[in-house]
């Protein structure tokens, strides 16, 4: 274990899993970091393009895009650092959040613009 490893709770325990593993989670989290900002940019571009749509919801749809591409990274960074964090213990990995935030996310989103539409 080294101490200058950050986030210390998750490098504390365990041992060193192949490093292959941790790469490939490093890169997921990553991936949600792009998808994140690809929401951050189609939430600024719903708004900013003032699309022929009912305003209220058209801005409605933007927020829930601008606030899930804050939300989505943080969830992901905890993924990272669970599952980490398990693989170090030879723990079971855990189950995901992300996906299901912006399965979530993406639905609304879709109910919401075509509602917009609908009601212009």
């Amino acid at each position: 274990m080294s101490r200058e490893r950050f986030p210390r709770w998750v490098y504390e325990k365990g041992t060193e899993p192949d490093a292959r593993f941790s790469l490939a989670n490093e890169r997921t989290v990553l991936a949600w970091i792009r998808t994140s900002l690809g929401l951050i940019a189609g939430g600024t571009a719903l708004e900013a393009l003032d699309l022929p749509m009912e305003p209220t919801l058209r801005l409605v749809a933007s927020v829930v895009l601008l606030v899930a591409g804050v939300v989505v990274p943080v969830v992901a960074a905890v993924e990272w650092a669970r599952t980490e964090r398990a693989m170090r213990e030879h723990a079971p990995l855990p189950g995901g959040l992300t996906g299901l935030v912006l399965v979530l996310t993406v639905s609304l989103v879709g109910v919401l613009v075509l509602l917009a539409l609908l009601l212009y």
